[in-house]
């Protein structure tokens, strides 16, 4: 019977760890003032007629704080990255010199950082969902074993524990990358 229930606690754990993950990659690519190559993650670029990401066509790096260089590595891409960073509507401006693109990142207003907060607290909630749902079918599943109650009641103690736990980090997550946006 505890195989059953160390199974379940480990598939909750998995399942929390998956929304912190989640969570993460998703603050990464808020923008906190200072250029970073996850800025660009979700462009996609015409190569050669499919639709691939910007990462695997070229080279994504910051020379400083406020410039992103893209070296393609093939120069006819020039063109097509330029235009995928547009489509994007990274409220970016490109500017091509013949062998890199060059986007010079622009220092954020105080509204546009509170927006950016925002956004970052919206995916912290969602990322505590996961964790709340995760909690939920965990405690469903134990309700349905043929189990002493209290073995349940244990086992749902240890659920609540890691959802505690995992929620935990997951404001304190939040509360990095605010500070790193509200910081001027």
């Amino acid at each position: 019977m505890t195989e059953e229930i160390d199974f379940i606690l480990d598939t909750t754990k998995e399942a929390m760890d998956s929304a912190i993950s989640h969570l993460e990659k998703e603050l990464r690519s808020i923008r906190a003032g200072k250029a970073s190559p996850a800025m660009l993650a979700n462009v996609q670029v015409d190569y050669y007629g499919s639709q691939t990401p910007l990462g695997q066509v070229a080279n994504v790096n910051t020379p400083d704080a406020r410039t992103i260089a893209i070296q393609p590595w093939e120069k006819n891409m020039l063109q097509e990255i330029e235009k995928a960073i547009m489509i994007a509507n990274l409220g970016f401006n490109p500017m091509n010199n013949g062998e890199n693109i060059i986007i010079n990142v622009p220092p954020l207003t105080e509204e546009r950082r509170r927006d950016l907060a925002k956004q970052a607290k919206a995916e912290a909630e969602n990322a505590k969902v996961g964790v709340r749902n995760a909690r939920k079918d965990a405690n469903n599943d134990i309700k349905k074993l043929d189990a002493s109650d209290d073995m349940k009641k244990n086992a749902e103690a240890e659920i609540q524990t890691l959802t505690d736990n995992y929620v935990k980090q997951i404001d304190e997550k939040f509360s990095v990358k605010e500070k790193e946006i509200m910081t001027v």
